[in-house]
């Protein structure tokens, strides 16, 4: 597993990048040989930190870690140790969801096509990512493993895309198109 890496106020040194797929090299044992792995790298210095980000997708699921300290090396095991622990974290919930039910993981990523945007509205980020089909559950679990407060995916029971939110009282909500 090779990871693009790419340097913000910093030269990415070949040392730096076989250290980083030394690294990610760690996680391939979570995954099938066939299944579809992206892994991207985001490297900066910023003042006397050194961030690192790294983004893994997998089969259309997506994993992230962020960490600085005073060493970039140091920041790049950070990160990696704490994608490991999330993707162990999201393995077993996935495996002991799956035997409860008496069914194997079928993972199928899907292609989201990019939307059209306005001129007149400035547009300073756009992100772009897999979406595959799942249940409100796994987009929960998801949404949590990123540590984000909302979800966008493609709900398998409607094929329709839907958003999951963390509600301010600590609970959830979904939110369902209606045509």
């Amino acid at each position: 597993m090779k990871a693009q890496v790419h340097g913000d106020n910093i030269a990415v040194t070949a040392a730096l990048q076989d250290y980083v797929d030394k690294k990610i090299a760690r996680l391939t044992r979570y995954f099938d040989r066939e299944a579809d792995k992206q892994i991207y790298v985001t490297m900066a210095v910023e003042g006397l930190d050194h961030r690192v980000e790294m983004t893994v997708f997998v089969n259309g699921v997506i994993f992230r870690a962020e960490e600085k300290s005073p060493d970039m090396y140091a920041s790049i095991d950070l990160a990696t140790d704490k994608l490991e622990e999330q993707i162990h974290r999201y393995k077993e919930k996935l495996n002991r969801r799956f035997r409860a039910r008496g069914m194997r993981p079928q993972v199928k990523a899907a292609e989201r096509e990019a939307a059209d945007v306005d001129e007149d509205i400035r547009v300073v980020r756009v992100k772009r990512f897999p979406i595959k089909p799942m249940d409100v559950e796994e987009a929960v679990l998801q949404m949590e493993l990123l540590g984000h407060d909302f979800f966008v995916f493609m709900n398998a029971e409607t094929e329709e895309v839907n958003v999951v939110y963390r509600r301010r009282s600590g609970d959830y909500g979904l939110i369902e198109p209606q045509l």
